[in-house]
This record gives structure tokens, C-alpha cells and sequence, in this order.
């Protein structure tokens, strides 16, 4: 169950091994939606301390499932990550790797922009809709920054596959197939994290740009930026 009622695949990315240390707890939080938060779930948030939510969600899909943390003692900042519709993938039958590989390449501005919205606004929750794919790879790309062991973050992004509701994975995989019958990525665009798909992704990044800080910084991040995330992040 999530430690925030209401919340779609909610957790803290605390504990994990890095070199010189672990992360640090309750400084960086990921997730799916806040559409479902109830009243318990609003006071989680506020109790965990969370100052700022980055939400990677583009315009329609904050329309039908608005966050509800109006009223709360927190600021959210919209940085949409895919530059078409997620609708699209499923229409084109993109497979997972192909729609990660194009947020590393088509928007890498908008990941400096998390990484930077992290550092200024911790303890911080980024978020998109399911919390697997954009916030995955986001999340990950940080995590790898700091210095946080592959197979550490392989695994955390893999957790969200045992993290999302059966019942929410079969209704949403029935309409998605009534929708687009032949489509062969269906369910591992809907439902699925496996860890081979985020393995490879970072040894992508390594292999082009020598990790995921020089690719960072390969688009705008300042060095001292980075120092500045892994103070946040790491606990030596």
C-alpha cells in the first residue's frame, strides 16, 4: 500500500547503494498521479515534507486528471517531457526502448530542467501519469548523475511492473486493445518496466556521453550543479 493514500505508484528513492554512500530518504520522492489523493494522502504529503512537485504530464492529460494538492503548502512546476502525445505511441506501436531512447534525445532540455528543479525545490516528488516510463527515465538519469549503482536503479525502475493495481492494468489493457487490436507494445507501454529496457538505456548514455552527469551537463547543467544534486541525494 501506498505510504500516500491515493497516489498511483508513490515512493522514496532513499537507500539506495552509490558510490561513497546511499541516498539519501525523503529528499526525492516519484510517482504516478495525484488525481485519486484522498484527505489522508494529502496530509502524507505535507507530513513527508515534500516543498515542490514536478509534474512531467503534458496539458490534456493534467485536463482529465488534475492533481488534487490545491490548497497545500507546496509549489508544482509543469516541465511536460514527451513532445507529442502519448496517445501516439500506441497508434505508431512504439516499443519501450524507442520511446525512452527519444526523451533522452528530443528532451534533454526539459531534463536539465528537472534536474534543476530538483536542486532548488528538495525534498521534491516528480511525477507524470503512471510513474514508469517519463518519470522512469527521469528519475533514473538523476540517480545515475549522483553516482547511485546501475543495478540499484535498474531495480527501482522495475519495482512500478509490481506497483501497479491488477484491476487498474486489466481495465486500462482492455480499452487500450479495443482501441488498437494489433498493436505488439501494447502492454509494455501500459503496464510493463523491464529491466533490461533501463538497463541498456544507461549504457546507451555511457556509451555516447560517459554518464548520465556529462550528459546532463552536455545540455546546460553546470558541474556545480551536479555537485550540488549528489549533496542533496547522497548520504555519505
Amino acid at each position: 500500500m501506498s505510504i500516500v493514500s491515493g497516489a498511483l505508484n508513490f515512493r522514496d528513492v532513499g537507500g539506495l547503494p552509490a558510490s561513497g554512500g546511499v541516498t539519501r530518504a525523503g529528499v526525492l520522492f516519484r510517482s504516478g498521479n495525484l488525481a485519486g489523493l484522498d484527505d489522508a494522502g494529502r496530509d502524507a504529503l505535507v507530513g513527508l515534507g515534500i516543498r515542490r512537485i514536478v509534474d512531467l504530464r503534458a496539458d490534456d492529460e493534467v485536463a482529465v486528471e488534475p492533481s488534487r494538492v490545491r490548497g497545500l503548502d507546496l509549489e508544482t512546476i509543469r516541465i511536460p517531457l514527451f513532445l507529442g502525445s502519448v496517445a501516439s505511441f500506441f497508434v505508431e506501436d512504439r516499443s519501450l526502448a524507442d520511446v525512452y531512447g527519444g526523451l533522452v534525445d528530443e528532451s534533454a532540455d526539459r531534463m536539465v530542467a528537472v534536474a534543476r528543479a530538483v536542486i532548488a525545490g528538495a525534498p521534491a516528488l516528480v511525477h507524470c501519469t503512471v510513474g514508469k516510463d517519463r518519470t522512469g527515465v527521469a528519475v533514473a538519469l538523476l540517480l545515475d548523475a549522483v553516482g547511485v549503482e546501475h543495478d540499484a536503479i535498474v531495480a527501482d525502475y522495475a519495482r512500478t511492473e509490481a506497483m501497479l493495481p491488477a484491476r487498474r492494468n486489466a481495465r486500462v489493457l482492455a480499452h487500450l486493445r479495443s482501441v488498437h487490436p494489433d498493436a505488439r507494445h501494447l502492454e509494455d507501454l501500459a503496464t510493463r518496466s523491464p529491466a533490461p529496457v533501463m538497463q541498456a538505456l544507461l549504457e546507451d548514455v555511457r556509451e555516447r556521453f560517459g554518464s548520465a552527469a556529462d550528459y546532463l551537463v552536455a545540455h546546460g547543467l553546470r558541474r556545480d550543479d551536479v555537485d550540488a544534486l549528489a549533496t542533496i541525494l547522497i548520504e555519505r
